[in-house]
């Protein structure tokens, strides 16, 4: 199994004008986040996770050409503005793409995305089969699925274990029996916004405790916003088997 960062970084923290930020002024590629996102490809399956506003240019610049289905962790806007965007699929592979979400964030597409569903279909736009995911495990194609209730702040979001593979983001609190789902993972992917406080992301020290007390071999962390530093400060900071992802960043699990 494959696992390609898409995108490891957040509106959070990051200004509609331009910043001068060392983060913003870095020369190194490793600090040029997008908006956070994953793809996992098995022999015979192709799932991305979440398909935020730069869902098209993360695709070109990994030339992905098969696309089977998108998860999706939360209905918030940076993590499924960029769906419209399937459709490049749709005319590739001449077929509908698989969706899967929980019925709270298939209402939140079907608000922002009407037009998929009018009763007269526009050519072009994208074509779509919704799946309703709940808090239990599913199957796509051959490939096992194990849905992790998180927190961020009041809002339920799911993470996915794939494998030996988990993969959380956008959260602050994690319960005892969804830890359990976790522990074992061989590579574990946590977000951790930054390192002051925050009312509903996991900070660095927060992420890093996690970490050690669900003790995978490797865990990185994504959806990292500028005030988190730079990339080479941050991750010589980081214990030996904790790491810093990046974009374009690939994964042999």
């Amino acid at each position: 199994m494959r696992i390609t960062f898409l995108g490891t970084g957040t509106s959070q923290g990051i200004p509609l004008i331009a910043c001068k930020c060392n983060v913003c002024q870095s020369t190194n590629l490793k600090d040029k986040r997008l908006r956070t996102s994953v793809m996992v490809e098995t022999d015979d399956l192709c799932i991305v996770i979440d398909t935020g506003p730069d869902f098209r240019q993360q695709m070109l610049s990994q030339k992905v050409e098969k696309l089977d289905a998108v998860l999706f962790t939360h209905e918030h806007k940076d993590h499924t503005a960029g769906m419209d965007d399937v459709r490049a699929f749709n005319f590739i592979q001449k077929k509908h793409i698989d969706i899967y979400a929980s019925l709270r964030v298939q209402e939140a597409i079907r608000r922002e995305f009407s037009y998929i569903f009018s009763d007269e279909k526009y050519p072009g736009i994208p074509l779509i089969n919704l799946h309703t995911i709940t808090n239990q495990p599913f199957v796509i194609n051959n490939t096992n699925i194990t849905p992790i209730q998180v927190l961020h702040y009041k809002l339920p979001v799911f993470g996915f274990r794939i494998g030996d593979f988990t993969y959380i983001t956008d959260a602050n609190k994690i319960n005892d029996e969804e830890k359990m789902k976790i522990k074992g993972s061989k590579v574990l992917v946590l977000n951790a916004l930054r390192r002051e406080p925050h009312i509903s992301h996991f900070t660095l020290n927060e992420a890093i405790a996690l970490v050690n007390e669900l003790k995978p071999e490797k865990a990185y962390f994504t959806h990292i916003s500028h005030q988190l530093g730079l990339h080479q400060d941050v991750s010589a900071e980081l214990p030996q088997h904790i790491f810093l992802a990046y974009d374009g960043l690939s994964l042999e699990i």
